[in-house]
């Protein structure tokens, strides 16, 4: 039975166990986690709340972007010095990289911090975003594209699967996420399987 809005806020806002609040691209490879300074970032993960069936929002970022060039993310990025808070960061970033307005998401909870092996520390803030989302205008610097994955595809556990390659002489081994052709993959890929773990009974 699909998930209501009234359980998600619930499960989303549920005390979690602080032993599981640091997650990052290390945790696989059973790796120490990327040791500090590391640069503080926010993502938002929108779940859109279609009549229909609710869908987690996507970005393909450009192939010349400095950091994750041409991954597929969530919409956000670093938490400059005037940001107040990490929410604040995930919405600033959501309406500059894909126009989506502040005004049209209901913030609900967080994920736990993820560490990349690139240096930063994510924090990712999980919103409901009412539609319509038809009026987004993606930055055509940073986005290449934008596009909705059904919740039900991310919270199904046979779709999170394990890939690991050589890195500079080091295997490395991340979630996939296979979806119509698209490799979501990594930080991203890893965010969306914590969000199943919160979201499944």
């Amino acid at each position: 039975m699909p998930l209501s809005r009234d359980e998600i806020i619930r499960r989303l806002t549920l005390p979690r166990l602080a032993a599981a609040t640091l997650r990052g691209d290390h945790m696989l490879d059973r790796a120490e986690p990327t040791p500090p300074p590391l640069k503080p970032a926010a993502v938002l993960v929108p779940i859109v709340e279609h009549a229909d069936a609710l869908t987690v929002l996507l970005t393909k970022r450009t192939d010349h972007l400095a950091d994750h060039a041409g991954q597929v993310s969530f919409p956000g990025g670093r938490i400059e010095p005037e940001d107040p808070d990490p929410e604040y960061a995930a919405l600033r970033e959501a309406r500059e990289e894909v126009g989506l307005p502040p005004e049209q998401v209901e913030l609900i909870g967080r994920l736990d911090v993820y560490r990349t092996r690139t240096g930063f520390e994510v924090i990712p803030v999980v919103g409901l975003v009412r539609p319509p989302i038809t009026n987004l205008v993606p930055d055509p610097h940073e986005v290449a594209e934008v596009f909705e994955v059904p919740l039900s595809f991310v919270l199904d556990p046979i779709n999170h699967e394990l890939h690991s390659r050589e890195v500079r002489g080091a295997k490395r081994t991340f979630y996939v996420l296979p979806y119509q052709g698209r490799y979501i993959w990594g930080a991203t890929a890893g965010m969306l399987v914590n969000l199943a773990q919160v979201l499944r009974p």
